[in-house]
């Protein structure tokens, strides 16, 4: 079977966006969404985030690089189940303003998360 690496999705009209069904094991753990680092959002399946990403987040508590990371990771950051019937996570209108998407997005694999980008 091929990884699926690259979807392209319209959100509804609550702002959910669809996970592809060859996907949606992926998030079985829930998903977490936060800004990225430039102007798109990374998407975390939860397993992922409280593996490797709440960890290395950690780390000298007056290190002013920690802090910045923390703080752009963590700032509006939403987590929650998948919508279990029909695979859908809902995406709230700050991280949407944030990364420029208005309905329609791309998503890439980066890793173990994904980059959703405004689809241009």
């Amino acid at each position: 079977m091929a990884t699926i690496d690259y979807f392209e999705r319209k959100l509804d009209d609550k702002k959910r966006l669809t996970i592809p069904v060859e996907l949606r094991a992926e998030f079985a753990s829930g998903f977490v969404v936060t800004p990225g680092f430039k102007k798109y959002l990374h998407l975390y399946p939860k397993q992922v985030w409280d593996g490797e990403v709440e960890p290395a987040l950690k780390g000298n508590i007056l290190d002013e690089a920690t802090a910045d990371i923390n703080v752009q990771f963590r700032k509006g950051k939403i987590e929650g189940p998948i919508d279990a019937k029909q695979g859908r996570i809902l995406l709230e209108q700050h991280l949407l303003d944030y990364a420029g998407i208005k309905k329609e997005l791309v998503a890439v694999r980066a890793g173990q998360y994904w980059r959703l980008m405004a689809k241009s």
